[in-house]
């Protein structure tokens, strides 16, 4: 499907028969298309981080098809998955992936020079202000609390000009106040870009609404 990330009859060879049975994605057939938001509910055992790693091609060991935009993502080589990484689809990981031994300016800033953007600091720092972590902006991440962290790897993936955003339990570690100011700031940045969003959750889905709620 154009415009789409689009999953057909995926099973990760190494995911059980019986965590796949029930599953909404798991060998069936799911599309996430531009300007659509969509919860995946994935309790435990469930395959999430498969999930995730197949949708950002960090795995090819499954059976099925996953398509990005009518191109099949066991034909893109390396070269083509760096350029999807850095144009396309934007994530936020469960474990974060953040340099501690950087402060979250500098963080941030990596992300901005992989973007070619010019403006990112001042983005960035506003950013980090609409989530009550613009004083942290000149700390190293190491000493960060992890739901901080949680918070500068959200506005790391939003300074991205990206398709399609994922976004692993983004706000495990938030309370709900600060959940609720992430996802404000998150639908406002991928309305603002038209954008397709996956998160996934254990099962809560944070008061907002859905445009799909999927079971994993």
């Amino acid at each position: 499907m154009k415009n789409s990330l689009y999953l057909s009859g995926l099973i990760p060879d190494t995911l059980p028969e019986f965590s796949i049975s029930d599953s909404e994605v798991w060998n069936s057939e799911t599309h996430l298309v531009k300007g659509e938001h969509i919860l995946v509910a994935a309790p435990s055992g469930k395959g999430k981080t498969s999930f995730i790693s197949i949708l950002y091609g960090l795995r090819k060991d499954f059976k099925g098809t996953y398509y990005i935009n009518e191109t099949n993502s066991k034909e893109i080589n390396p070269a083509e998955w760096s350029k999807i990484r850095s144009t396309e689809i934007s994530i936020v990981f469960q474990d974060l992936r953040l340099f501690s031994e950087y402060t979250v300016a500098e963080n941030l800033l990596i992300k901005g020079r992989l973007n070619e953007s010019e403006y990112v600091k001042e983005e960035s720092f506003s950013m980090c202000q609409a989530l009550g972590i613009g004083n942290l902006f000149e700390k190293k991440c190491g000493q960060l609390s992890f739901g901080e962290r949680q918070r500068v790897a959200i506005v790391r993936a939003l300074l991205q000009n990206a398709s399609y955003f994922i976004m692993d339990e983004p706000f495990s570690h938030l309370d709900q106040k600060n959940t609720e100011l992430a996802l404000e700031l998150i639908l406002k940045k991928t309305r603002e870009q038209n954008a397709g969003l996956f998160i996934t959750s254990l099962g809560s889905d944070y008061g907002w609404n859905f445009d799909r709620i999927l079971k994993l």
